[in-house]
């Protein structure tokens, strides 16, 4: 192993420097050679890149975002495109890839080794968690963090003007933001996209509310069913006609700002045994860390939507907040 490539894809994560200072540090120490393509697959289509020393990822761990930029790439999608980032992966001889992204990098991945044999490892980054395999992806640590901050300068208004604030946050096809948030906000209700009667579950559950109390958080993730928050806001103005209900899409503050000091660590697990992983001969597998061990899962099984939320967790949320 004396090359190898490094990209960043889909959705940018806070904690995406994290792992790239750690791959770059770690492949140096190994004596290898590390191109970081720009724009995830876009730079290996285009062959645009740049040779990543130490001293070009000083002074990056704490920074959001990722030096790479970030892109999704409708030219990598087509077979022609995946020909040309061979072509680029040929070109500049390398014996290794190391692809930072979430569900639709990964599939990219595998794409890209049905073209070309190069071992092919994953750092899981998305906001989302939404990838089986890990506890935790890189990113969601510091989104979950920024709801929380969001929130709870939100519910300040709320109580001062009695409101119900319905407060979208990310989750397009998953709701584990809005359940880990709305836990730590102590928010009365979520909808998320794996509850399909969410909604009726809310308007039976405010039959149990304090009658006392007229401020009211209910975060809903976008992917909601019933249109995320400006849907549920204008049902509930329907519904609840004597309530002074707000609506706040948080939007991509979420994905923006300092990683946590976790994501930081877990990064830099990740970026290491990404090395290490395609030093010892993986292949098409994410790098993963459950119950604090490292572990390594298949893309096809990696890039599979998580199956189901956690039932306690959603028990524990209906318990506190009633």
């Amino acid at each position: 192993m004396k090359k190898i490539g490094l990209i960043t894809s889909g959705g940018d994560a806070p904690g995406m420097n994290a792992c790239i200072r750690a791959v770059v540090r770690t492949a140096c120490a190994e004596h290898i050679e590390v191109l970081g393509f720009y724009r995830g697959y876009e730079g290996l289509v285009d062959d645009d890149h740049v040779k990543l020393t130490k001293s070009k990822v000083a002074n990056i761990i704490h920074r959001g975002g990722t030096i790479l930029k970030t892109a999704r790439s409708e030219r990598f999608m087509s077979d022609k495109g995946q020909q040309m980032a061979v072509t680029t992966i040929i070109k500049n001889q390398l014996d290794g890839l190391i692809v930072i992204g979430g569900d639709g990098s990964f599939r990219g991945a595998l794409a890209l080794s049905s073209h070309y044999p190069l071992p092919i490892v994953g750092c899981p980054g998305t906001i989302d968690n939404d990838l089986i395999g890990t506890d935790f992806t890189i990113g969601y640590d510091t989104a979950i963090n920024n709801v929380v901050d969001a929130i709870d300068k939100i519910r300040d208004t709320a109580e001062s003007h009695e409101r119900i604030f319905v407060i979208e946050v990310m989750g397009r096809d998953a709701g584990l933001i809005a359940l880990r948030s709305a836990i730590a906000c102590g928010a009365e209700a979520i909808l998320i996209p794996e509850r399909k009667d969410d909604f009726e579950f809310l308007l039976e559950k405010k039959k149990s509310w304090r009658q006392t109390k007229k401020s009211r958080i209910i975060i809903v993730a976008e992917g909601d069913e019933h249109g995320g928050a400006m849907g549920i806001g204008n049902l509930l103005k329907k519904e609840w006609p004597d309530f002074d209900i707000r609506i706040t899409i948080l939007g991509h503050i979420q994905r923006g700002g300092n990683p946590t000091c976790m994501e930081r660590v877990n990064a830099s697990l990740m970026g290491y045994y990404a090395v290490k992983a395609l030093q010892n001969g993986h292949a098409n597998e994410m790098i993963g860390i459950i119950n604090k061990q490292v572990c390594y899962t298949p893309f096809k099984e990696a890039v599979k939507h998580i199956e189901n939320l956690n039932s306690d967790m959603l028990r524990i949320l209906d318990v506190l907040s009633s």
